[in-house]
């Protein structure tokens, strides 16, 4: 989406500003975070926040700063798994239930757990994904609650990433309640900001540490510690820029709602494509992607040579023109042939055909957005399934 005018005018205004945020953010930073999280009924003060100049430095110090092996559901984000084994400790995947992605089963969760200890391991953090990367799926709450509970049951610190909860595709009719509502006392909530809330060349990530729970504040700490010594601040100009978004002015807020159901026609649009192939997918329900399973169609790929996730990564990323990375990225098995498939490349290569799309009273009437579903189309059609359907 283009850069509303409005943060543009902030970021131009605080361009001169020579001092530099501290480690964790400076005071109007992390006072507009707070403000965000209590709209969205999670209770919190400027102290129990931190701020980092994107995910991958906040997740690695809030990692760091827990110790112990790490869980998390299969499929997941893609930075997940290299961020756990960038610290040295070793990541579990988790099955998640049929009806989405982003948290995992709880019976498969206490029983990894058990395995684990007996091995000798020492798990200690659950990171989930309610609004999910890359599923697109929103976990319902019931399956959030049993996950939360047997995560807490066996003492892990749960880490909700909600970086994708403002990108509902049907705010009204999608039910999203946070892991921090359910178990307040025993779960950090992480967002990076750059793409939902904020422009996504602007890096910028929050954590909402448990408030008032007693190992919170040495958790906040010590992750403030390892943001230290990474020497990872918000810069000043983006930081006045990204407080001025995260309090939500209504340009903005109107922006993000109609990237939101843009994004939300695309996906739905790819959803049908898939499903009409004969692959599998899951309803893509917020986010910008959704994840596919093409095993049906594995007779036909492996007359091309297609056999893992590997090789059908680089056989859909050279057919359609853009990258569409593999399940084995996202955690799951080699074997499987799954892939991610993104709606940002739909709405145009350049400036002017993205800017043509947003604009659209229907993005899949402009031109080039159609010519991409069509090679995706075209793309998927060219494997039919033994039993395709009418």
């Amino acid at each position: 989406m283009p850069v509303a005018g409005e943060l543009v005018a902030v970021l131009a205004a605080a361009a001169d500003r020579s001092e530099p945020e501290p480690p964790g953010g400076g005071a109007v930073l992390r006072e507009a975070a707070c403000g965000y999280w209590w709209r969205r009924g999670l209770r919190c003060h400027p102290e129990d926040l931190v701020a980092a100049p994107g995910a991958g430095p906040l997740l690695a110090a809030v990692l760091a700063a827990h110790g112990g092996d790490v869980l998390m559901p299969r499929p997941c984000p893609l930075g997940w798994t290299p961020q756990a084994r960038l610290l040295g400790r070793t990541a579990y995947h988790v099955p998640t239930p049929a009806e989405c992605g982003g948290v995992p089963d709880s019976y498969a969760l206490l029983e990894t757990v058990r395995r684990v200890r007996a091995e000798g391991g020492h798990p200690a953090v659950l990171l989930l994904c309610v609004a999910d990367d890359p599923t697109g799926t929103v976990a319902p709450p019931e399956l959030v609650r049993e996950a939360c509970e047997a995560a807490v049951a066996e003492g892990l610190h749960i880490v909700s990433d909600e970086t994708w909860r403002d990108t509902l595709h049907r705010p009204h009719t999608t039910v999203l309640v946070s892991p921090g509502e359910m178990c307040p006392d025993d779960v950090t909530v992480l967002c990076d900001l750059s793409g939902a809330v904020a422009p996504a060349s602007w890096p910028a990530a929050v954590a909402r540490f448990p408030a008032g729970a007693a190992a919170s504040a040495a958790y906040r700490a010590r992750t403030l510690d390892v943001l230290t010594a990474l020497g990872a601040r918000v810069p000043g100009p983006l930081a006045a820029a990204v407080a001025h978004a995260l309090d939500e002015p209504e340009p903005v807020t109107a922006q993000a709602t109609a990237a939101a159901a843009l994004h939300g026609r695309l996906a739905a649009a790819v959803h049908r494509t898939v499903q009409d192939a004969g692959a599998l997918a899951l309803p893509p329900e917020a986010g910008r992607h959704l994840y596919a399973d093409l095993d049906p169609l594995r007779e036909p790929l492996t007359e091309r040579g297609v056999t893992d996730s590997i090789a059908l990564e680089e056989y859909l990323s050279e057919r359609l023109g853009t990258p569409v990375p593999g399940g084995h990225r996202f955690g799951d098995e080699l074997g499987a042939l799954r892939v991610r498939l993104a709606t940002l490349p739909l709405l145009g290569r350049t400036p002017g055909e993205r800017a043509e799309a947003v604009a659209a009273d229907d993005p899949l009437d402009v031109p080039h957005v159609a010519r991409a579903l069509d090679r995706l189309t075209a793309t998927l059609r060219d494997l039919p399934p033994d039993d395709p359907r009418p």
